[in-house]
């Protein structure tokens, strides 16, 4: 079989069959946090205007609203990402919940179907996208394409398509049609623009019109992925591991392994934050600090490190959850890291602090098995040196479930009371038993 033919062959039977308890309450655990994501970046300046540039339809959108099912994910998928603070599985480089999230919601929506029918298709388009991001690991980035939007695209359209009652044919048609969609650049990274967040959201929106159309008779290629001018040669310069990784599909369930985040930034410099933190614990001062170096493996430094003028200046909040040294800043003067430090424009005594900080490449590093962290901080009383061998949320270091919460009520309470928010967490937490999404839908209305 062809890939699109295993990994359709792998959504349907997921969808007819269910999965390990283990996987649906790790599921449910990341949806909730996708969706808390999401109504928090809602609240943030600017992004709550984008509903404006969807139709009306069925699908709730995170705003409060609703929008054509289509545009739904698109706009939802964008604002999950747009704060940095959504769930990444680190292997494959995937934020997979940006897409899964408001593609299973505005699908099974557009479908009337039921809690568990988006609870699967959730699962489906994580797992599917995790893969394809492990057949060439780095090799998407390598070429300036983000894994999340590329292998994103593809597990959209496969967990569409079930809930959009595809059959096996129609659903290898709909992987081939998303396939020659997919997209999504790493161009964002030249002067910060907010259009990396659109990456998932159309990914997602790409899932559900690949399936749309191909239930209205489109064909696709079903030697998408790995056909010369395929994805895995057009996007990541070959194929690699894919014929094992997807051989696996539904035996080895990938989604428990994502990590959650604590920090609204880029996930390559939790563990530099976490570091800081370590420090400022036993007792560092911010006064303390005459300079800091940082070691950073050479992969994560493009998009943490280069330029490090401008990692250390950035041209605006949001580009300022991409500079390293400016998050260490942060961490340093106010004790924390949060949606409110990226909410206005860069401070300039985070900036001076920053400028006095320099980093080196990591020799013997293991990315993108671990995120890790070394800084040696400079002070008058000597050197202080931190070490972060992965970084907490990761497998081995799980974070409670009870923080997971506490972290969905935080965002959620940006938009909703404490009422509201409690009886959303409570219907996620339990949507596989749900008939329907009506409760849903009136819980995200506003």
């Amino acid at each position: 079989m062809t890939g699109a033919a295993q990994i359709a062959e792998f959504a349907l039977r997921t969808l007819r069959d269910g999965v390990p308890d283990d996987v649906l309450a790790a599921a449910h655990l990341h949806f909730l946090d996708g969706i808390g994501v999401g109504i928090a970046s809602a609240t943030v300046a600017g992004n709550a205007r984008w509903a404006a540039a969807a139709a009306d339809g069925c699908a709730s959108l995170l705003t409060g609203g609703t929008a054509e099912p289509g545009a739904a994910a698109m706009i939802n998928g964008a604002l999950i990402h747009a704060l940095e603070y959504d769930d990444t599985h680190f292997g494959s480089v995937v934020h997979g919940s940006a897409v899964a999230a408001p593609l299973a919601l505005a699908a099974t929506q557009l479908a009337r179907g039921s809690g568990g029918d988006l609870i699967l298709a959730y699962i489906v388009a994580w797992e599917v996208a995790i893969r394809i991001g492990l057949a060439a690991p780095g090799g998407f980035q390598a070429r300036g394409f983000q894994a999340t939007s590329v292998g994103g695209a593809i597990g959209a359209a496969a967990a569409a398509s079930p809930v959009l009652g595809l059959d096996h044919g129609q659903t290898v048609s709909a992987i081939g049609i998303a396939g020659g969609q997919a997209s999504g650049t790493l161009a964002f990274l030249a002067d910060g623009a907010g259009s990396k967040a659109l990456n998932p959201g159309w990914a997602a929106r790409t899932g559900i019109d690949a399936a749309r159309l191909a239930r209205a008779g489109m064909t696709g290629p079903a030697s998408i992925l790995e056909s010369t001018f395929g994805v895995m040669n057009a996007f990541a310069d070959g194929h690699g591991s894919l014929i094992q990784q997807l051989d696996t599909l539904g035996e080895d369930w990938l989604l428990p392994q994502a990590a959650f985040k604590l920090y609204p930034c880029c996930h390559y410099i939790h563990p530099y934050l976490e570091a800081i933190d370590q420090v400022m614990a036993e007792g560092l001062l911010p006064q303390d600090v005459l300079s800091l170096m940082a070691f950073v493996p050479p992969p994560q430094a493009p998009l943490i490190c280069e330029p490090w003028s401008r990692r250390q200046a950035p041209l605006s909040g949001y580009d300022g959850k991409w500079g390293l040294a400016y998050c260490m800043a942060l961490m340093l003067i106010d004790g924390r890291v949060d949606v409110a430090s990226f909410e206005s424009a860069p401070r300039d005594e985070v900036i001076r602090f920053a400028r006095r900080m320099k980093w080196e490449p990591m020799q013997g590093h293991a990315f993108p098995a671990r995120f890790e962290a070394r800084i040696n901080i400079e002070t008058g009383q000597g050197e202080v040196v931190a070490k972060i061998a992965q970084v907490h949320g990761a497998p081995g270091r799980p974070i409670a479930d009870a923080d997971i919460h506490t972290k969905f009520l935080m965002n959620a309470g940006r938009m909703k009371d404490k009422t509201e928010a409690k009886a959303l967490q409570t219907y996620i937490l339990r949507l596989n038993t749900a008939p329907d999404l009506e409760e849903i839908a009136a819980l995200l209305r506003v």
